[in-house]
């Protein structure tokens, strides 16, 4: 099994199948799902191939299973006749879309007009169909015996009648039990043979892809395989090929066609595959982003829904489809909405996990705060130190706490926002600025680690594996780092460097960031550190720098290189000199610098617009914090204020209308407005660092495969 970190080693093979064991060995291919065939005849019409006649039979072969399953069927007797009159009534009254079969009864039974013993016909129409089996229940409705006209002649017939009812009760029962007998042994069978028809469909459809040989004795096929299944696939060769008299081999071929991706997945990683996939299918052993989207992307998610109460409720919804996984009720519902949730379980499992972690640090649930631990804020200093008295509260509608009062503030709450903040009336003005910085943080940290990852993608190709590096990875670095890896650096160190006493000759960043690029300094914001202007003067030079070596340095380096190999070949022989001209003609100087020019112009600007869009982390756990503040005031508040008997019923009634619109609005609408805000950011902001996604997925011929595609047709 290979890693997903990177893609699987997959390799061009080339299979010679014996005419005799070709169905065998493809067939032994199909039961284990190693290779995905190619097409050796794509210039043949599909109706003009070798095996066209053996599909068809086998699609033939399916409808009539297919059919036997939702058929109906409907028998009694009529009088011999009787039978070609009823036979063309019944053609034209359906228009030929019924089967009948007739046979003549063995025993002989009496004629109810007559009394003679007559030899009757049974037949047996099989129909598909509401409507076509109202029509043959009215026609064989009307096909009655003749009514007698006297009294004794129909009392004659109905005790007759009344005996042969008892006769056929009895006959009806064994017959009935025996059918029964006999359709649960079909019913058990029908779906092997489904699924053999389908099976052998498959082989014949894999065959007419592969080109005969020279002396049409062998088949010959072309397949990618991962180089790690090439035991497997001898074996299923020599398998396939046991009662053969030559056996079935392969050969490795090389191929200028950039293989296909295989990453190996489960069900707990499948989820976040299909994201990164959705996106685009990375490149051949191109670094895969789903091993860090399994926390980034919770993460993310959680940052906009952070709610105690709300992730919980995901949690658990997550969690009882987790452990209800095997319920085939579960598993084959052909909702698509459900099997997509169904699908992104576990990816639901984290969101819901984080949600109650980033909530817990929000101190927030359905809105409300909890006091876990007692407040770090105390009111009684004030009063201690005359700040607050009699006086002061009657003239004020609102009170400011100082912290530069002893005893007022003691220590930071220990995890997570104080829950006293959810009293006070700066509380919004506190969250944004705190939210706001957070965001940015959170998005230079993940954009400097995507540029980081794309040293892996640069270091595998070796042609130009330094000029990426060097001239690429490099400068990247040193734009990110020098103008928003210090922008991080700055909040931080005013988080760490001023404390509540220092709070009023606190210096704003914004100014020194715009300072930063207009090389100014304005006295009346302080100085974050002794020599900060020099620093940022710096920085900005080096940002600035490492622009044309990004725009000029891969193009120029893999030109000189280009020569410099055309040189050396020159020197060998005169094979090697026209493979050289043949790349230098390749080598397109003026498409190469276009190409890094856009590429360079892209990230410059890319770099600013994408932090930007990681505020929306800031409006989203805002917008979400609000409509749950909304809800709980607007709804829950009015039931809690009724007292008594009354109130509990109010309280009833009031919390479900609480609860179904905590669930269509809170959990889905927001939930999901989060979930496509944390896929933006990674698609957009993330990947496009290091991800080029433009692979293609491998996908070997597997019957386990192609029998649940059917399945859930």
């Amino acid at each position: 099994m290979g890693s997903m970190f990177r893609s699987e080693e997959v390799c061009l093979v080339q299979l010679f199948l014996q005419s005799g064991s070709a169905y065998n060995c493809v067939s032994e291919l199909g039961e284990l799902g190693l290779v995905e065939f190619r097409d050796l005849n794509p210039s043949v019409n599909s109706f003009q191939r070798k095996f066209v006649g053996e599909v068809r039979r086998c699609e033939e072969l399916e409808k009539t299973l297919c059919f036997s399953c939702v058929s109906s069927f409907f028998s009694t007797l009529v009088h011999p006749w009787k039978v070609p009159s009823f036979e063309r009534l019944l053609w034209r009254a359906c228009r030929g879309y019924i089967i009948v079969d007739f046979r003549e009864m063995e025993d002989r039974l009496v004629h109810p007009d007559t009394g003679e013993m007559v030899q009757w016909t049974v037949f047996l129409i099989s129909f598909w169909g509401d409507q076509i089996g109202q029509k043959v229940k009215k026609i064989c409705d009307w096909w009655t015996f003749a009514y007698p006209e006297s009294t004794a002649e129909r009392e004659d017939i109905l005790q007759g009648l009344q005996g042969r009812i008892e006769d056929i009760k009895s006959v009806l029962h064994q017959t009935e039990s025996f059918l029964q007998q006999l359709l649960m042994r079909a019913v058990a069978v029908l779906p092997q043979w489904k699924v053999r028809v389908q099976k052998c469909k498959a082989v014949q459809t894999v065959l007419n892809l592969c080109s005969p040989s020279v002396t049409d004795k062998c088949l010959i096929a072309e397949a990618w395989c991962p180089v790690a299944k090439l035991p497997e696939l001898q074996s299923a060769l020599r398998e396939g090929g046991s009662g053969s008299s030559v056996d079935s081999f392969y050969n490795r071929l090389p191929s200028s066609t950039p293989p296909p991706t295989l990453f190996p997945i489960n069900s707990f990683t499948a989820g976040f595959q299909n994201i990164v996939d959705a996106y685009g299918v990375a490149s051949y052993r191109e670094v895969n982003p789903a091993v860090y989207t399994i926390i980034t992307f919770p993460f993310l998610f959680a940052v906009m829904f952070g709610d105690v109460g709300h992730g919980l409720l995901m949690f658990l919804a997550a969690l009882w489809m987790v452990l209800e996984e095997k319920d085939p009720k579960l598993k084959k519902n052909n909702n698509e909405i459900w099997r997509m949730m169904f699908g992104g379980r576990y990816l639901i499992l984290l969101m819901g996990l984080f949600s109650i972690y980033t909530g817990a640090i929000y101190n927030e649930c359905f809105s409300r705060g909890l006091s876990t631990f007692s407040s770090a804020w105390h009111v009684g200093p004030m009063f201690k130190s005359n700040k607050w008295n009699a006086s002061v509260l009657a003239g004020n509608q609102y009170l400011s706490m100082d912290p530069v009062v002893p005893g007022v503030f003691t220590t930071p709450y220990p995890f997570g926002i104080d829950p006293v903040w959810g009293l006070s009336n700066n509380k919004l003005t506190f969250l944004n600025s705190y939210k706001m910085k957070m965001s940015v943080i959170i998005g230079v940290i993940h954009m400097t680690f995507g540029v980081c990852l794309s040293f892996f993608n640069y270091w595998y190709i070796v042609f130009s594996r330094v000029g990426s590096v060097f001239f690429v990875l490099i400068p990247e670095l040193f734009f990110m780092v020098c103008l928003f890896g210090y922008l991080v650096f700055m909040v931080v160190f005013k988080w760490i460097a001023y404390t509540p006493a220092h709070s009023k000759i606190a210096p704003s960043i914004l100014i020194h960031f715009i300072d930063m690029f207009l090389f100014t300094d304005n006295p009346d914001n302080p100085k974050l550190y002794e020599g900060q202007i020099a620093v940022q003067k710096t920085l900005v030079v080096l940002a600035l720098c490492a622009v044309p070596v990004l725009l000029l340095g891969k193009p120029t380096y893999e030109f000189l290189a280009f020569k410099r190999r055309g040189r050396q070949v020159y020197s060998f022989e005169l094979l090697g000199l026209c493979k050289c001209l043949i790349r230098l003609q390749d080598f397109d100087v003026a498409d190469k610098f276009m190409h890094q020019a856009i590429h360079t112009i892209e990230y410059c600007l890319g770099c600013i617009s994408n932090t930007a869009s990681y505020l929306r982390l800031w409006a989203l756990s805002l917008a979400h914090a609000q409509l749950s503040e909304v809800l709980w005031v607007m709804v829950m508040r009015i039931a809690l204020r009724w007292e008594g008997y009354v109130g509990s019923v109010v309280l009833f009634v009031v919390f479900a209308f609480f609860a179904v619109l905590t669930v269509s609005i809170l959990l889905v609408m927001e939930g999901l407005s989060a979930f496509l805000h944390a896929l933006r950011l990674h698609w957009v902001e993330f990947q496009n660092k290091f991800y080029s996604g433009t692979g293609y997925k491998l996908c070997p011929f597997s019957f386990s495969s192609l029998i649940n595609a059917s399945a859930n047709i």
